[in-house]
């Protein structure tokens, strides 16, 4: 999961940069946000309540703005790549819900695995946005490229899922942002991602690996050019085997290892904490 659209602490700089459509980088409307450690940390307990609870999520993104993440969505949006992307792919739900099409792109591709994880799941990208406007509320939208930017990083965050090989248990979500923490900088992936881990050592008897595999797709997300800004139609058309050795995405060693420790332990790793309630 990833932040927000207003997840920085400094909205004072390039606001006049204009793409060649028009569109303004930075909407002189956007608020700058505070850092809030505190206010993070009673978002987490509510998220430990309820892991499906996505909108905590978004609010501990809010309270970790990213410092860095102005000067990336600038370098990437403003350039001849970015803008032709952009042009390609304005809205990246459309794209990534429409099973019928993926699907006619060849088996064995990052289309058909993405669609077979998301069925699956019973996920659907413009499902992660509704959550998305239900922690906005009635909060202002900005037609601009800060916008466009961020919401391509919520929007790709089940592809990571899927180029990764991290499922959504528990310690997969943890890896997945973990992961995106090297892609996409921000205090909150690795708040979460380490909470998250740290709270799965609490509440489960296990010796299973967990802290070694989130450091492990730490380094991999480092590893791996960053999957916001790719072509989503030409890397979904990519067979998936070609794309993680193409983009170095190794093989998860230590989460893999971990899931074959709590099948040893008669640990079901999707219902860690039901399980650990039911003892």
């Amino acid at each position: 999961m990833n932040a927000p659209t207003s997840m920085t602490s400094d909205v004072s700089a390039q606001s006049n940069d204009v793409a060649r459509d028009g569109t303004i980088f930075l909407h002189p409307g956007r608020t700058a946000l505070r850092t809030r450690p505190l206010k993070a940390i009673g978002h987490w307990n509510e998220l430990m309540k309820n892991k499906e609870n996505t909108e905590e999520v978004f609010h501990i993104f809010e309270c970790f703005p990213s410092s860095n993440f102005l000067p990336r969505a600038r370098d990437f949006t403003l350039s001849e790549k970015g803008q032709a992307i952009r042009a390609a792919e304005p809205y990246l739900p459309d794209i990534l819900d429409d099973h019928a099409a993926l699907r006619k792109l060849p088996a064995g591709t990052v289309a058909h695995a993405y669609v077979d994880f998301m069925e699956r799941e019973g996920l659907s990208a413009a499902g992660l946005v509704a959550e998305h406007d239900r922690f906005r509320g009635s909060r202002p939208r900005f037609d601009d490229l800060v916008e466009w930017y961020a919401n391509r990083q919520r929007d790709t965050h089940d592809l990571l899922h899927v180029l990764t090989g991290y499922g959504r248990d528990a310690l997969g979500e943890q890896c997945v942002l973990a992961f995106t923490y090297s892609q996409q900088p921000s205090f909150a992936h690795l708040f979460i991602a380490y909470a998250g881990g740290y709270n799965i050592r609490k509440q489960v008897r296990t010796s299973a690996p967990v802290f070694k595999a989130v450091t492990e797709a730490k380094r991999l997300g480092k590893a791996c050019p960053r999957v916001t800004e790719m072509s989503i139609r030409d890397l979904l058309a990519m067979p998936l085997e070609q794309a993680r050795r193409d983009f170095n995405i190794g093989q998860p060693v230590h989460y893999a290892a971990a899931h074959r420790v709590w099948q040893g332990e008669s640990i079901d790793p999707y219902n860690l904490l039901g399980q650990n309630k039911a003892a």
